[in-house]
């Protein structure tokens, strides 16, 4: 059987989390996500961007080192604070803190850019459509979502949900434009090689 990693909505599972940052988790590479690399090559992510569901951080900082005004946010106090010192070594001014994805608007923020390592195929079907509006919400008009989850089209075992076409373009089929959906490879210690994945670039309409 796959073994899937779910949204924690319970203290438990919030815990089980917290003991996957007292290691390093599969999906901390100690480096940004190529396909985040490539983005900000492309200048795609420009403004104020929010990394949701950072971790320790890497994405985030390689944009801040690129001169970005970057946030971010994950609900592991553990992840944060490895996120923190992270920027402190380096120099870097980003405000990282602890916060659940689901109440982004609790923030007060909006984004020109928010992007996501791994967070959305997290999610089950109910906290989906609360995500999709948080982040509607949370970015200015014509603000960008770019996200990476796992294909459908990885079967090997272990590692999160697997997410279809089909089920992306039914969670943003109102209020929102699908600018691309493409395979690539979600970098990871869990498959040799890294798993197979969808990178989702999206914009608020």
């Amino acid at each position: 059987m796959t073994k899937i990693i779910t949204h924690p909505e319970t203290e438990k599972e919030k815990t089980n989390f917290e003991q996957w940052y007292q290691s390093v988790p599969p999906w901390d590479i100690g480096r940004p996500q190529k396909v985040f690399v490539e983005l900000e090559e492309r200048g795609l992510l420009l403004g104020k961007i929010l990394d949701v569901g950072c971790g320790t951080g890497e994405n985030a900082l390689f944009l801040a080192e690129k001169g970005h005004h970057v946030w971010g946010i994950d609900f592991s106090p553990t992840a944060i604070r490895k996120a923190q010192e992270k920027a402190k070594q380096r120099s870097l001014n980003i405000l990282f803190q602890t916060l659940d994805a689901l109440r982004l608007t609790e923030m007060g923020e909006s984004f020109n850019v928010i992007i996501d390592c791994g967070l959305f195929h997290c999610f089950s079907n109910e906290e989906r459509t609360l995500f999709v509006q948080q982040l509607y919400k949370s970015l200015t008009p014509n603000g960008t979502y770019h996200f990476l989850c796992f294909s459908d089209k990885e079967n090997r075992e272990g590692g999160p949900r697997r997410i279809s076409k089909e089920e992306i373009e039914s969670a943003f089929s109102n209020h929102w434009k699908i600018i691309s959906i493409e395979e690539r490879i979600f970098e990871n210690t869990l498959h040799p090689g890294g798993s197979r994945g969808y990178l989702v670039s999206l914009q608020k309409v």
